[in-house]
């Protein structure tokens, strides 16, 4: 993609990690990576060691597919095959435009540049409808099709053709085959290894596309993810097959320097993808128009039909990666249930969506991890996973989960997710914006209305970050909430400071007793780590070779007082009692809400505090809720309505946030 904004968007950045080398622009990289050390030249030649080869691998059905494979030329021994499977071109770009043909070469073909030299047979594949592959590409392919379409096709099928197809045509390969894949590649790996081919020996999913609808891409908790969804069906797009277009990507011209502006200029979802041309609409307003968990969501979501897989599994994701979050653990979930008897691993690190394979992994914003997490995952854990199961190489078991615990920042390993020893507990809100282990007091003892109330207004939303950018930041996922807590439309409850570590694992599950003076609602939970009023400063960054500046300089971040955001997401409230129907509230009617805002591994200090922030817009990272019961959709400008919402902690009305903790 070209003319990146800086910060990266989270798609924008998935969009340039799943096209790898083939489309990672140079601005890309360094808007990535601008406060990176000069990296030591890189002398290695993938050319001098690769021989490149196209095929086209015909399916069971006649339908072509295109295939690149990069062979050693050290033909002393056999290699085994190490594939990944792409909606995003297995071209390469050159001068800045894809390219297909044996003389182009990428700048790197494996997971990193220890594969290379270890040797596999690198293969990449143009799945069905995609660029130079035949067929007719579905978004998200049903693994059960009853209504398959001619050139409609199963993943599971068409890798185990290809698999077939390797094996018999390609020399001195050690007749073993592991497949890997960030992203949408990801959704490719799950889905290629269902009643898988026997010489697959070692899969890894990395953030897969699981269930769009269920807290992965497309909507969270109900809500649409619109900010996200927008920006990446502007640049993702069909075109007549088999093609190499587009030979380049461009982004979406918002006309302004924040997605918050633009959004609330359009305020409705119809006028909204009315700034999008035909093409760019024709992927993105299903995603819109399906607003509930129906036929078109659920025929998609792979994680029911992961069975009857023979490979071991390595499922990998990041605490912070703002697409594919749940994608992790619905996966290994799924294989864990279905599939008894192999190797079902999981990693989850403190990384943005596939930082992994890019980025060191030391920081994310303000928030450091003290290590170069990345490198260590790339070296220790992703190649002797694929090493041991298809080179046969010995070395220690792996453990079945391998976790990085934020805010202590170190690895943890455990035999399960979420670990067995975690205990329930539950913060309940108080008076006066207090937070604590406690239930509230009695009736006789309260003291006050047993509520607290604000207005959510739809002409005025709460902005999810507190500076202006389009697309979805990377940084988001840990943006200090200051800037939010400040506002009369946001409840705030805070702990005092704590006197030991707590540890957070497993998912976090806000438990609010509500009412509203609409008829709907969206309820956003936002779990925070306030630091301490005496945290240290950070260092600032010197500019190497160059004299002192004596002009007056931008204001650093004082990291004193710090609310780093650990995990947030909300609940449209129509579908507190499930995502197929959606039911109106009755206002002034106070009802239960129990659901899920993610698993985090997060240890708050001893010193820190913990927060909760309650609020009804999160903009425009999730669209807006008229608060008027109805298919949002279709919403009208008139249709949006201010609405007084109240969140009660009284006895036996007990909000809160039901936790597991370490003990």
């Amino acid at each position: 993609m070209t003319a990146l904004r800086s910060p990266l968007s989270a798609l924008a950045f998935g969009l340039l990690l799943a096209f790898g080398p083939a489309h990672a622009a140079t601005s890309a990289a360094s808007a990535a990576r601008d406060d990176a050390p000069a990296a030591p030249a890189d002398t290695y030649s993938l050319r001098e060691h690769y021989t490149k080869y196209e095929y086209r691998i015909p399916m069971r059905d006649g339908v072509r597919l295109f295939t690149t494979v990069y062979v050693p030329k050290d033909s002393s021994k056999r290699y085994p095959f190490l594939m990944q499977r792409t909606p995003y071109s297995a071209g390469v770009t050159v001068d800045e435009k894809l390219r297909y043909g044996v003389d182009f070469y990428p700048k790197r073909i494996g997971p990193s540049r220890e594969f290379e030299t270890s040797g596999y047979i690198f293969v990449k594949q143009d799945v069905r409808g995609r660029f130079m592959s035949e067929g007719k590409w579905q978004e998200m392919t049903p693994h059960v099709n009853a209504k398959r379409q001619p050139g409609e096709g199963n993943e599971s099928q068409d890798m185990y053709d290809t698999v077939e197809w390797l094996l018999k045509n390609v020399p001195n390969n050690n007749g073993k085959v592991g497949i890997h894949g960030i992203s949408y590649p990801g959704f490719y790996t799950s889905a290629s290894i269902i009643d898988s081919h026997p010489a697959i020996k070692a899969a890894s999913p990395q953030a897969p596309v699981t269930d769009l609808y269920m807290n992965d891409d497309s909507y969270h908790g109900g809500a649409f993810m619109l900010a996200a969804n927008f920006d990446f069906y502007a640049a993702f797009t069909e075109e007549q097959n088999p093609t190499p277009l587009p030979a380049t990507w461009t982004d979406f011209d918002y006309g302004v320097s924040d997605g918050y502006d633009f959004f609330l200029k359009h305020r409705t979802l119809e006028k909204i993808g009315a700034t999008m041309s035909d093409k760019q609409r024709a992927l993105f307003w299903p995603n819109v128009e399906h607003s509930t968990y129906d036929a078109f969501w659920q025929s998609r979501n792979i994680a029911p039909h992961l069975k009857n897989i023979k490979a071991a599994v390595l499922t990998v994701g990041g605490w912070f990666d703002a697409e594919d979050l749940q994608g992790p653990f619905t996966t290994y979930q799924s294989i864990k249930r279905n599939n008894a008897g192999i190797y079902n691993g999981l990693v989850i690190g403190p990384w943005v969506h596939g930082g992994w394979a890019v980025d060191e992994g030391k920081r994310m914003g303000h928030v450091r991890f003290d290590a170069k997490t990345s490198d260590y995952y790339r070296q220790h854990i992703l190649l002797p996973f694929f090493e041991q199961h298809l080179k046969d190489e010995k070395g220690p078991a792996a453990p079945n989960v391998r976790v990085f615990e934020t805010g202590s920042n170190v690895w943890r390993s455990y035999s399960a997710w979420p670990p067995q020893q975690a205990r329930a507990r539950t913060l309940y809100f108080g008076p006066n914006g207090t937070l604590g282990w406690q239930q509230p007091a009695t009736p006789a003892a309260m003291s006050g209305a047993g509520y607290d109330e604000y207005v959510s207004d739809p002409a005025r939303p709460v902005p999810y970050i507190g500076y202006p950018a389009t697309g979805v930041p990377k940084e988001y996922m840990v943006s200090d909430q200051r800037f939010a807590a400040s506002r009369p439309d946001v409840l705030v409850y805070r702990s005092e400071a704590l006197e030991e570590d707590v540890t957070v694992v497993g998912t976090v599950s806000p438990k609010l007793f509500v009412s509203t003076t609409g008829t709907d609602a969206d309820w956003v939970v936002k779990l925070i780590d306030v630091y301490p009023d005496d945290y240290p400063k950070q260092e600032a960054g010197k500019e190497t070779g160059k004299e002192e500046e004596h002009d007056v300089g931008a204001p650093q971040v004082n990291m004193a007082g710090y609310q780093q955001l650990v995990r947030g997401n909300p609940l449209r409230g129509k579908f507190r009692h499930g995502f197929e129907k959606g039911e109106p509230f009755v206002p002034g009617k106070v009802e239960a809400l129990n659901y899920s805002i993610g698993n985090v591994n997060h240890t708050f200090r001893r010193g820190h505090r913990i927060m909760v922030h309650v609020q009804s817009s999160w903009f425009p990272l999730v669209d807006l809720n008229p608060q008027t019961f109805m298919d949002i959709p279709r919403a009208k400008a008139e249709d949006f309505k201010k609405a007084t919402q109240r969140v009660y902690h009284a006895p036996g009305m007990a909000s809160g946030l039901a936790l597991q903790v370490l003990p």
